[in-house]
């Protein structure tokens, strides 16, 4: 009777693990230049396209008062809160700056959620009239996360973005969370869903 042992598997050679972990390095090397070039163009075009309306995200008083004040520098400008303040009070915060408070030019908007879905549930919106550039105003420890997310579903139109940071004395946020609502965003762009079982409970 003869006893066969078990086959055993060839080790890889030295020469195609370090073949291997180069080709993985040239990858991500490549990958970060290439989303280096984009976004560089993206900032070059932004400096270049003037903004033609503005949006506020909700969450703190503090920026709708600081884009009242942007929006008396800029009157001709249409503006957007994404869930912001109730109604009444965001139209007298603005009133009082004496800025255009009617519906046409001042749009209060409450479908939004989240920072994802302060883009997502806006971007038809924004195309529907005729929107290339915004700026985009936010508080200062929310603005990477705000840009990645608004890079990725505002870009993904067309739209440039000219960020203006509220000073806040809050923390900057973890990156963790920028990683997160980045990755909702392009599963909004694959799937159309914004993947709402990925944020914290």
């Amino acid at each position: 009777m003869i006893l066969r042992g078990k086959p055993t598997r060839k080790k890889k050679s030295s020469r195609s693990v370090v073949r291997s972990g180069l080709h993985q390095l040239w990858l991500v090397l490549g990958l970060t230049f290439a989303t280096g070039v984009w976004w560089g163009y993206r900032e070059v075009k932004s400096f270049f396209t003037p903004p033609e309306a503005i949006i506020v995200l909700g969450g703190h008083e503090s920026r709708e008062r600081f884009a009242a004040k942007l929006a008396l520098e800029h009157p001709e400008l249409p503006i957007w809160v994404s869930s912001g303040s109730p109604k009444a009070y965001v139209k007298r915060i603005f009133a009082k700056e004496g800025v255009n408070t009617n519906p046409a030019h001042l749009h209060l908007d409450y479908r939004a959620v989240d920072t994802v879905t302060n883009f997502t549930t806006l971007v038809n919106d924004l195309k529907k009239h005729g929107v290339d550039s915004v700026y985009l105003v936010t508080s200062d420890n929310h603005m990477r996360r705000a840009r990645i997310v608004g890079e990725i579903v505002l870009g993904s139109q067309g739209i440039m973005i000219k960020p203006l940071a509220v000073p806040s004395d809050a923390p900057s946020e973890p990156i963790e969370k920028s990683l997160r609502d980045g990755a909702r965003a392009v599963l909004w762009l694959i799937m159309g869903s914004t993947g709402e079982d990925l944020k914290d409970h």
